[in-house]
Protein backbone atom coordinates (compact mmCIF):
# COMPACT_ATOMS: atom_id res chain seq x y z
CA UNK A 1 0.00 0.00 0.00
CA UNK A 2 2.61 2.66 0.90
CA UNK A 3 4.12 1.24 -2.36
CA UNK A 4 0.96 2.39 -4.19
CA UNK A 5 0.31 5.33 -2.46
CA UNK A 6 4.51 6.69 -3.10
CA UNK A 7 3.77 6.32 -7.40
CA UNK A 8 0.82 7.94 -7.09
CA UNK A 9 2.77 10.98 -5.41
CA UNK A 10 5.43 10.45 -7.90
CA UNK A 11 2.47 10.73 -10.68
CA UNK A 12 1.18 14.28 -9.11
CA UNK A 13 4.29 15.00 -9.05
CA UNK A 14 5.48 14.20 -12.33
CA UNK A 15 2.46 15.43 -14.13
CA UNK A 16 2.85 18.99 -12.31
CA UNK A 17 5.73 19.21 -14.30
CA UNK A 18 5.28 17.84 -17.28
CA UNK A 19 2.15 20.34 -17.87
CA UNK A 20 3.79 23.36 -16.57
CA UNK A 21 7.00 22.44 -18.50
CA UNK A 22 5.51 20.44 -21.46
CA UNK A 23 7.81 17.40 -20.91
CA UNK A 24 9.50 15.18 -17.82
CA UNK A 25 6.50 13.14 -16.92
CA UNK A 26 8.11 10.10 -18.57
CA UNK A 27 11.28 10.38 -17.84
CA UNK A 28 10.51 11.33 -14.21
CA UNK A 29 8.13 8.27 -13.62
CA UNK A 30 10.16 5.58 -15.95
CA UNK A 31 13.62 6.69 -13.94
CA UNK A 32 11.62 6.33 -10.68
CA UNK A 33 10.73 2.45 -11.87
CA UNK A 34 14.35 1.88 -12.83
CA UNK A 35 15.16 2.57 -9.63
CA UNK A 36 12.68 0.50 -8.01
CA UNK A 37 14.55 -2.69 -9.93
CA UNK A 38 11.37 -2.58 -12.73
CA UNK A 39 12.33 -4.70 -16.11
CA UNK A 40 13.13 -1.67 -18.23
CA UNK A 41 10.06 -2.84 -21.23
CA UNK A 42 7.88 -3.32 -18.09
CA UNK A 43 8.64 0.32 -16.87
CA UNK A 44 8.17 1.88 -19.93
CA UNK A 45 4.58 -0.20 -20.49
CA UNK A 46 3.53 0.88 -17.12
CA UNK A 47 4.17 4.55 -17.88
CA UNK A 48 2.72 4.84 -21.16
CA UNK A 49 -0.51 2.92 -19.97
CA UNK A 50 -1.12 5.23 -17.10
CA UNK A 51 0.07 8.16 -19.83
CA UNK A 52 -3.65 7.44 -22.03
CA UNK A 53 -5.50 8.56 -19.24
CA UNK A 54 -3.47 11.70 -18.25
CA UNK A 55 -2.33 12.32 -21.65
CA UNK A 56 -6.20 12.70 -22.30
CA UNK A 57 -7.24 14.51 -19.15
CA UNK A 58 -3.78 17.12 -19.45
CA UNK A 59 -4.69 17.68 -23.00
CA UNK A 60 -7.94 18.16 -22.45
CA UNK A 61 -7.48 20.43 -19.72
CA UNK A 62 -4.50 22.63 -21.46
CA UNK A 63 -7.85 22.85 -24.79
CA UNK A 64 -10.06 24.30 -21.74
CA UNK A 65 -7.68 27.36 -21.45
CA UNK A 66 -6.81 27.42 -24.86
CA UNK A 67 -3.60 26.11 -25.08
CA UNK A 68 -3.24 23.78 -27.87
CA UNK A 69 -2.72 24.60 -31.90
CA UNK A 70 -4.63 21.53 -32.97
CA UNK A 71 -3.04 21.69 -36.41
CA UNK A 72 0.58 21.07 -35.28
CA UNK A 73 -1.29 18.54 -32.84
CA UNK A 74 -2.11 16.19 -35.98
CA UNK A 75 0.99 17.07 -37.85
CA UNK A 76 3.04 15.60 -35.06
CA UNK A 77 1.13 13.68 -33.27
CA UNK A 78 0.93 10.99 -35.98
CA UNK A 79 4.06 10.16 -37.14
CA UNK A 80 4.90 10.38 -33.27
CA UNK A 81 2.63 7.13 -33.05
CA UNK A 82 4.71 5.43 -36.08
CA UNK A 83 8.06 5.90 -34.10
CA UNK A 84 6.45 5.28 -30.44
CA UNK A 85 4.98 1.66 -31.88
CA UNK A 86 8.57 1.08 -33.19
CA UNK A 87 10.46 1.92 -30.45
CA UNK A 88 8.64 -0.16 -28.00
CA UNK A 89 8.89 -3.70 -30.20
CA UNK A 90 12.98 -2.42 -30.61
CA UNK A 91 12.70 -1.83 -26.26
CA UNK A 92 10.56 -5.50 -25.98
CA UNK A 93 13.53 -7.26 -27.94
CA UNK A 94 16.47 -6.28 -25.86
CA UNK A 95 17.75 -8.32 -22.77
CA UNK A 96 17.22 -7.08 -19.50
CA UNK A 97 20.94 -6.88 -18.66
CA UNK A 98 21.55 -4.84 -21.85
CA UNK A 99 17.99 -2.66 -21.94
CA UNK A 100 18.73 -1.11 -18.62
CA UNK A 101 21.55 0.67 -19.00
CA UNK A 102 20.44 1.24 -22.55
CA UNK A 103 17.52 3.49 -20.84
CA UNK A 104 19.35 4.98 -18.29
CA UNK A 105 22.11 6.69 -20.72
CA UNK A 106 19.23 7.57 -22.97
CA UNK A 107 17.49 8.79 -20.07
CA UNK A 108 20.68 10.98 -18.92
CA UNK A 109 21.40 13.10 -22.41
CA UNK A 110 17.55 13.87 -21.63
CA UNK A 111 18.09 14.74 -18.43
CA UNK A 112 21.30 16.85 -19.47
CA UNK A 113 19.74 18.62 -22.22
CA UNK A 114 16.31 19.49 -20.05
CA UNK A 115 19.34 20.37 -17.30
CA UNK A 116 21.22 22.40 -19.40
CA UNK A 117 18.64 24.00 -21.68
CA UNK A 118 16.40 25.43 -19.31
CA UNK A 119 19.41 26.54 -17.26
CA UNK A 120 21.49 28.73 -19.74
CA UNK A 121 18.65 29.72 -22.24
CA UNK A 122 15.58 29.48 -20.55
CA UNK A 123 12.78 29.82 -23.13
CA UNK A 124 13.90 31.55 -26.48
CA UNK A 125 11.88 34.15 -28.07
CA UNK A 126 11.05 34.69 -31.37
CA UNK A 127 8.68 35.75 -34.13
CA UNK A 128 4.87 34.51 -33.43
CA UNK A 129 2.44 34.04 -36.03
CA UNK A 130 4.10 32.08 -38.63
CA UNK A 131 3.34 28.41 -39.52
CA UNK A 132 5.04 25.28 -38.98
CA UNK A 133 5.58 23.10 -41.69
CA UNK A 134 5.12 19.24 -42.41
CA UNK A 135 8.11 18.51 -43.40
CA UNK A 136 9.58 19.88 -40.08
CA UNK A 137 6.66 18.57 -37.68
CA UNK A 138 6.87 14.40 -39.13
CA UNK A 139 10.23 13.83 -38.84
CA UNK A 140 10.38 15.82 -35.81
CA UNK A 141 7.40 13.52 -34.50
CA UNK A 142 8.98 10.28 -35.61
CA UNK A 143 12.16 10.73 -33.84
CA UNK A 144 10.47 11.98 -30.32
CA UNK A 145 8.16 9.00 -30.51
CA UNK A 146 10.86 6.33 -30.97
CA UNK A 147 13.07 7.92 -27.81
CA UNK A 148 9.83 7.86 -25.89
CA UNK A 149 9.23 4.63 -26.77
CA UNK A 150 12.82 3.34 -25.82
CA UNK A 151 13.82 5.44 -23.19
CA UNK A 152 10.86 5.62 -21.52
CA UNK A 153 10.61 9.26 -22.07
CA UNK A 154 11.65 11.80 -24.76
CA UNK A 155 8.54 13.37 -26.29
CA UNK A 156 8.48 16.50 -24.08
CA UNK A 157 11.88 16.57 -23.66
CA UNK A 158 12.53 16.21 -27.57
CA UNK A 159 9.36 17.91 -28.92
CA UNK A 160 9.20 20.70 -26.73
CA UNK A 161 12.52 22.71 -27.32
CA UNK A 162 12.23 22.29 -30.90
CA UNK A 163 8.97 24.04 -31.25
CA UNK A 164 9.99 27.04 -28.67
CA UNK A 165 13.32 27.37 -30.46
CA UNK A 166 11.29 27.68 -33.91
CA UNK A 167 9.60 30.86 -32.16
CA UNK A 168 6.51 30.60 -34.20
CA UNK A 169 4.25 29.71 -31.21
CA UNK A 170 3.86 30.90 -27.75
CA UNK A 171 5.29 28.95 -25.12
CA UNK A 172 2.10 27.95 -23.61
CA UNK A 173 0.48 26.98 -26.78
CA UNK A 174 3.17 24.69 -27.30
CA UNK A 175 3.15 22.90 -24.35
CA UNK A 176 -0.49 22.05 -24.70
CA UNK A 177 0.14 21.01 -28.04
CA UNK A 178 2.75 18.71 -27.10
CA UNK A 179 0.87 17.37 -24.24
CA UNK A 180 -1.94 17.12 -26.22
CA UNK A 181 -0.40 14.97 -28.94
CA UNK A 182 0.83 12.73 -26.29
CA UNK A 183 -1.92 10.75 -25.99
CA UNK A 184 -1.57 9.21 -29.55
CA UNK A 185 1.85 8.68 -29.12
CA UNK A 186 0.86 6.97 -25.18
CA UNK A 187 -1.52 4.60 -27.20
CA UNK A 188 0.53 3.62 -30.15
CA UNK A 189 3.48 2.73 -27.51
CA UNK A 190 1.35 0.98 -24.87
CA UNK A 191 0.38 -1.54 -28.24
CA UNK A 192 3.23 -1.92 -28.87
CA UNK A 193 4.24 -3.16 -25.85
CA UNK A 194 1.02 -5.09 -25.44
CA UNK A 195 2.03 -6.68 -28.41
CA UNK A 196 5.49 -7.70 -28.32
CA UNK A 197 5.53 -8.46 -24.27
CA UNK A 198 1.29 -9.34 -23.30
CA UNK A 199 0.79 -8.00 -19.76
CA UNK A 200 4.16 -9.76 -18.94
CA UNK A 201 5.75 -7.61 -15.91
CA UNK A 202 2.88 -4.99 -16.15
CA UNK A 203 1.73 -4.06 -12.57
CA UNK A 204 -1.96 -2.39 -13.34
CA UNK A 205 -2.31 -1.45 -9.94
CA UNK A 206 1.15 0.35 -10.56
CA UNK A 207 -0.59 1.85 -13.44
CA UNK A 208 -3.53 2.96 -11.70
CA UNK A 209 -1.42 4.43 -9.42
CA UNK A 210 -0.15 6.79 -11.46
CA UNK A 211 -2.96 7.42 -13.10
CA UNK A 212 -5.02 8.53 -10.30
CA UNK A 213 -1.62 10.91 -9.75
CA UNK A 214 -1.59 12.08 -12.90
CA UNK A 215 -5.51 12.98 -13.17
CA UNK A 216 -4.99 14.90 -9.82
CA UNK A 217 -2.27 17.04 -11.22
CA UNK A 218 -3.37 17.45 -14.75
CA UNK A 219 -5.70 20.50 -14.74
CA UNK A 220 -3.90 22.12 -12.04
CA UNK A 221 -0.74 21.89 -14.19
CA UNK A 222 -2.46 23.70 -17.38
CA UNK A 223 -3.34 26.32 -14.76
CA UNK A 224 -0.09 26.79 -13.36
CA UNK A 225 1.91 26.93 -16.99
CA UNK A 226 1.21 30.69 -16.51
CA UNK A 227 2.44 31.09 -13.27
CA UNK A 228 5.07 28.46 -12.57
CA UNK A 229 8.83 30.21 -13.72
CA UNK A 230 9.75 27.01 -16.24
CA UNK A 231 13.54 28.04 -16.13
CA UNK A 232 13.72 27.14 -12.33
CA UNK A 233 11.63 23.90 -12.99
CA UNK A 234 13.04 22.61 -15.64
CA UNK A 235 17.03 23.15 -14.07
CA UNK A 236 15.47 21.46 -11.00
CA UNK A 237 13.75 18.39 -12.40
CA UNK A 238 16.65 17.85 -15.05
CA UNK A 239 18.93 17.77 -12.00
CA UNK A 240 16.87 14.78 -10.31
CA UNK A 241 16.74 13.14 -13.66
CA UNK A 242 20.65 12.98 -14.19
CA UNK A 243 21.64 11.97 -11.02
CA UNK A 244 19.23 8.97 -10.93
CA UNK A 245 20.50 7.50 -13.74
CA UNK A 246 24.24 8.26 -13.04
CA UNK A 247 23.59 6.19 -10.14
CA UNK A 248 21.90 3.25 -12.40
CA UNK A 249 25.11 3.56 -14.82
CA UNK A 250 27.53 3.06 -12.13
CA UNK A 251 25.96 0.44 -10.35
CA UNK A 252 25.72 -1.60 -14.15
CA UNK A 253 28.45 -4.40 -15.50
CA UNK A 254 29.05 -1.90 -17.75
CA UNK A 255 30.84 0.37 -14.99
CA UNK A 256 30.81 -1.28 -11.55
CA UNK A 257 32.11 1.51 -9.73
CA UNK A 258 33.49 1.10 -6.54
CA UNK A 259 31.83 2.98 -3.53
CA UNK A 260 34.50 5.49 -3.12
CA UNK A 261 34.18 6.49 -6.90
CA UNK A 262 30.54 6.88 -7.30
CA UNK A 263 30.85 8.93 -3.60
CA UNK A 264 32.86 11.71 -5.74
CA UNK A 265 30.81 11.71 -8.53
CA UNK A 266 27.36 11.94 -6.59
CA UNK A 267 28.69 14.96 -4.73
CA UNK A 268 30.15 16.56 -8.02
CA UNK A 269 26.70 15.77 -9.86
CA UNK A 270 24.78 17.51 -6.49
CA UNK A 271 27.62 20.11 -6.62
CA UNK A 272 27.03 21.32 -10.21
CA UNK A 273 23.29 20.75 -9.67
CA UNK A 274 22.75 22.90 -7.34
CA UNK A 275 24.75 25.73 -9.04
CA UNK A 276 22.84 25.22 -12.00
CA UNK A 277 18.98 25.75 -9.68
CA UNK A 278 21.18 29.03 -8.30
CA UNK A 279 22.21 30.28 -11.82
CA UNK A 280 18.03 29.86 -13.04
CA UNK A 281 16.97 31.59 -10.45
CA UNK A 282 18.92 34.24 -10.51
CA UNK A 283 18.61 34.61 -14.34
CA UNK A 284 14.53 34.48 -13.97
CA UNK A 285 15.06 36.97 -11.65
CA UNK A 286 17.32 39.11 -14.02
CA UNK A 287 14.51 38.66 -16.46
CA UNK A 288 12.00 39.74 -14.58
CA UNK A 289 13.33 42.98 -13.56
CA UNK A 290 14.57 44.03 -17.58
CA UNK A 291 10.74 43.69 -18.07
CA UNK A 292 9.06 46.86 -18.89
CA UNK A 293 7.16 48.08 -16.08
CA UNK A 294 3.77 49.65 -16.84
CA UNK A 295 3.16 53.63 -16.84
CA UNK A 296 0.91 54.19 -14.29
CA UNK A 297 -1.73 56.66 -16.12
CA UNK A 298 -1.24 60.37 -15.11
CA UNK A 299 -3.79 62.70 -13.35
CA UNK A 300 -4.41 66.16 -14.41
CA UNK A 301 -4.11 68.81 -11.61
CA UNK A 302 -7.18 71.58 -12.25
Amino acid sequence: MRTLVLLALAGLGAQLVDGSLGMAYGVTSTTLLLAMGTNPAAASATVHLAEIGTTLMSGAAHWRFGNVDWKVVAKIGVPGAVGAFLGATVLSSLATGVAEPVMSLILLGLGLYVMSRFTFRGLPKGQLGKPLRKRFLSPLGLVAGFLDATGGGGWGPVGTPALLASGRMEPRKVIGSIDTSEFLVAIAASLGFLFSLGSQGIDFLWVLAFLLGGLVAAPVAAWLVRLVPPRVLGSAVGGIIVVTNVRTLLKSDWIGATGAVSSAVYVLLYVLWGAAVAYSVRAYRRERAAEPVAEEPQTVGA
